[in-house]
């Protein structure tokens, strides 16, 4: 039994930090794990400057609301339904993907959650588990899955070495350079190929 499992921002819905900071005009919020590779600092950092200026969840949720996957997301997610058993493993919070989930056909989402104050401001954040994405990979394995897994940043890339096969998709080229041994692609069709390609050798 085959699974594939997918990173959510910048592979299937834009950067939610990324379109929010470009909403705010507070660059610093641009940052993610393309840059940071450390989660932990990402997050305290963007905790602390929204309290600095004042926003909390419902600034974001309405930034959110405007924002529609990626062209051809939804289209390759349907193709990849077909042919696996898909599960998307992301680092962001249920309270940000939920309405794209709802764009996306609701695939299985597993992520973190936020504790948010009555006034709206975020006041921490709940990791389901320390290197969530690869532990989910090794649990499916326990399962007797073989994981075909693609993402697009610093980490992604512990989950993309546990799976049998791992792809970086509209990754930068800083993350391509530092790990040569993933097969990289920027359009839904090569990626659909990597994904062919992958299972093909399996069932060879």
């Amino acid at each position: 039994m085959e699974l594939a499992c997918l990173d959510l921002e910048g592979v299937l819905i834009p950067e939610i930090w990324i379109a929010f900071a470009e909403k705010t005009g507070i660059e610093e919020l641009k940052a993610t794990t393309r840059d940071i590779p450390d989660y932990d600092v990402l997050m305290k950092q963007r905790l602390r400057i929204l309290d600095q200026h004042g926003y909390g969840l419902p600034e974001i949720q309405e930034v959110i609301g405007t924002l529609d996957p990626l062209p051809g997301a939804r289209e390759f997610l349907d193709w990849l339904r077909e042919r696996f058993q898909v599960v998307i493993l992301s680092d962001t919070f249920y309270e940000f993907a939920m309405p794209l989930m709802k764009k996306l056909g609701y695939p299985a989402l597993l992520c973190h959650k936020l504790e948010v104050a009555e006034n709206g401001q975020i006041t921490n954040y709940l990791l389901r588990q320390r290197d969530p994405k690869r532990q989910s990979v090794r649990a499916f394995q326990l399962l007797n899955y073989r994981v075909i897994a693609a993402g697009d940043s610093y980490n992604d890339t512990t989950m993309l070495g546990q799976a049998e096969a791992g792809i970086l998709f509209h990754a930068p080229q800083n993350v391509i350079d530092e790990f040569p041994q993933f097969p990289a692609v920027h359009n839904f069709d090569d990626l659909r190929n990597e994904f062919l390609k992958a299972s093909a050798v399996h069932s060879a």
